[in-house]
């Protein structure tokens, strides 16, 4: 895997870039902006990501690259995301999720990006982004939501559509989705209602304790409209054995979730002939009993956390090292500071980004969710 920082926009935008090459010769791209001057009014933040990506597409991609997937993370959604659209409406390829998760160096907007070469991407009418390739199709979606009176309805409509989207590609969510991202308004207040509709949607698709589900995250997250109680993203493969979808669970650091009421997978594992994709799910301080381990320390959580994740990708014989893209959630702004020290002295590779997003339990501080791809000579399987 290859890793780079550099500096565009007359060095006012960071980016980490991290790309990876397969044998079949498909090449994935992760790329992450963030703006380094706090005092820059949004409209020139902007500004300077959209150069910034320009910039990056042009001097750092294969001319073949193209984008599957785009998040922003913005300070003020309410205000900020017509100003987004209006730039994206003319240049959007990719599904878009906009989302109120505030980067924690005091600017206004980040940009993540997925890329991948070689791949003919088609938008479909309902939004889902479709790309077919050696026998794959992969299937995203970004920022859907709807206005029902609470964050259950929402979920629960949310993931019926999703059901008739992917059945309408010949897909099915228990076979093939690989993750979703919910990013729910005052999770504290809401986040039951999407624990109750996921869990009663799932058990109707067959995703239950005694098959499995489907790794995610589950996070604070506002919309710009303040009657979207809940966001959805997607991702989805057609085309995968049952064989090729690995779950993660490091049993020694952490429980099944269903034993604290939730439905999702700690990680999974999606083998290729060429590559290994690994994603691991919004991961904090707990113990194999499902208990907060090191309440009110941010330091020491934040260590639990990162050997939690490195547990999960040890499974899948992967290491920190391997990680592509990550986003780091914390839940108190005053942290910030303490934890970029940490990142920067314990793990100075990482490629990540620090945002503002309360997790699903109070006393969890800090949580982190990232993609890790490994090399993979599985002959029996297709490259991506």
């Amino acid at each position: 895997m290859d890793c780079r920082k550099k500096t565009y926009a007359d060095e006012a935008v960071e980016a980490q870039i991290t790309a990876f090459t397969g044998k079949g010769g498909t090449t994935e791209y992760q790329v992450m902006l963030s703006v380094t001057n706090p005092e820059l009014p949004f409209i020139e933040q902007l500004q300077r990501i959209q150069r910034a990506y320009v910039e990056v597409v042009k001097e750092e991609l294969a001319e073949n690259a193209v984008a599957v997937f785009r998040r922003y993370f913005l300070s003020d959604a309410a205000n900020q995301a017509d100003l987004v659209m209006s730039w994206e409406c003319d240049n959007a390829i990719c599904p878009l999720s906009i989302i109120q998760q505030a980067p924690m160096n005091g600017t206004k907007i980040a940009l993540w990006t997925w890329f991948y070469t070689g791949m003919v991407a088609e938008t479909k009418e309902n939004g889902m982004l479709v790309s077919s390739h050696n026998g794959y199709t992969h299937l995203w979606t970004g920022g859907a939501c709807n206005r029902a009176s609470n964050s259950e309805y929402q979920t629960r409509l949310l993931l019926n559509d999703y059901v008739m989207q992917l059945l309408e590609q010949g897909a099915k969510l228990a076979n093939d989705c690989i993750r979703t991202w919910f990013f729910v308004q005052n999770v504290d207040v809401n986040y039951a209602g999407v624990v109750k509709a996921r869990k009663e949607v799932f058990v109707t698709q067959n995703l239950t304790e005694k098959t499995h589900y489907v790794s995610s995250t589950g996070i604070e997250g506002r919309h710009a409209d303040p009657t979207v109680l809940v966001t959805m993203d997607t991702y989805a493969v057609k085309g995968l054995q049952p064989e090729q979808i690995q779950f993660l669970y490091a049993r020694t650091h952490l429980n099944p979730t269903y034993e604290y009421g939730v439905t999702f997978e700690r990680g999974t594992a999606v083998h290729y002939g060429d590559r290994k994709q690994i994603f691991i799910s919004g991961t904090a301080s707990i113990d194999n009993k499902g208990n907060i381990v090191h309440t009110g320390d941010i330091l020491r959580q934040a260590g639990r956390m990162m050997e939690n994740i490195a547990a999960l990708l040890a499974e899948a014989n992967a290491t920190l090292d391997d990680v592509m893209q990550a986003v780091v959630y914390l839940r108190d702004t005053s942290d910030y500071h303490v934890v970029d020290r940490f990142f920067r002295e314990q793990y100075p590779d990482f490629p990540h980004i620090i945002v503002h997003a309360p997790v699903c339990r109070p006393g969890w501080l800090i949580e982190t969710e990232c993609i890790a791809v490994v090399p993979n000579d599985e002959a029996i399987y297709r490259p991506l």
